[in-house]
């Protein structure tokens, strides 16, 4: 298996001048950090990995890797995607969050982007593997130039894969509580959190159960990510 940072340092390259090209693209926090470091394998079809934090940025940084930090939500990439996709009348498929979520969040989508062609949606819960099957292959037909997935790590990630082996062509992003979040209103982070790289401190406000995310396990990434440099200049 690929070391983590080996990996990361060859997929986390800043490449927006060149657009998307039919690619995967996923991104990483310090808690998914925790996932990806022990299944490389599941992330090396990616075309690229984005880091969605400032701490991992950071750390990244720190080894010489230029990143900047790059989510799929109203703060980066999203609003990208959608101006893009009405400028050169491209459509989007969005599958992610429970049923009643994004039913909100299409509506919320719609009144705000009116000239976004959205190709289809539905939930990312499956009641069997073959309605999971199906679904992969109905989107495969459609065939959307862009494909949003919102199911949390791994699910997110395999998912996008699967489709692409089902016979999708397009470009595809994850986008974890993307749906979720803005199915309450476009802009689920206020201006503040954003400017001062304190989105994590919001979410915690909004979703206490968060805090055992962030008083735990990123302490257990800061540990990892140090143990895994190590190893890396060992190597």
């Amino acid at each position: 298996m690929e070391h983590p940072l080996t990996l990361l340092k060859q997929r986390a390259l800043e490449n927006y001048s060149e657009g998307y090209k039919k690619e995967i693209i996923t991104f990483l926090n310090p808690y998914s950090y925790l996932f990806f470091r022990k299944n490389t394998t599941l992330f090396r079809d990616f075309d690229r990995i984005y880091l969605d934090g400032i701490i991992l940025v950071k750390a990244l940084r720190a080894i010489g890797v230029r990143a900047e930090r790059r989510s799929f939500d109203m703060t980066s990439i999203a609003p990208e995607i959608f101006q893009l996709c009405v400028k050169e009348k491209k459509n989007i498929y969005f599958i992610g969050s429970d049923s009643k979520s994004i039913e909100k969040f299409i509506q919320v989508i719609k009144s705000n982007y009116p000239d976004l062609n959205i190709l289809g949606w539905r939930s990312g819960y499956f009641q069997t593997p073959e309605e999971r099957e199906a679904t992969q292959e109905t989107i495969a037909k459609l065939n959307p130039d862009f494909l949003v997935v919102g199911m949390g790590t791994p699910l997110q990630e395999v998912f996008l894969k699967e489709v692409r082996a089902a016979g999708w062509q397009g470009t595809g992003f994850t986008c974890g509580g993307f749906i979720h979040q803005t199915a309450a209103g476009l802009h689920y982070y206020p201006k503040w959190s954003n400017k001062l790289n304190l989105r994590w401190l919001y979410r915690i406000w909004d979703e206490p159960k968060l805090l055992n995310r962030y008083l735990l396990q990123y302490p257990k990434f800061v540990a990892l990510y140090i143990f895994d440099l190590l190893s890396v200049q060992e190597d």
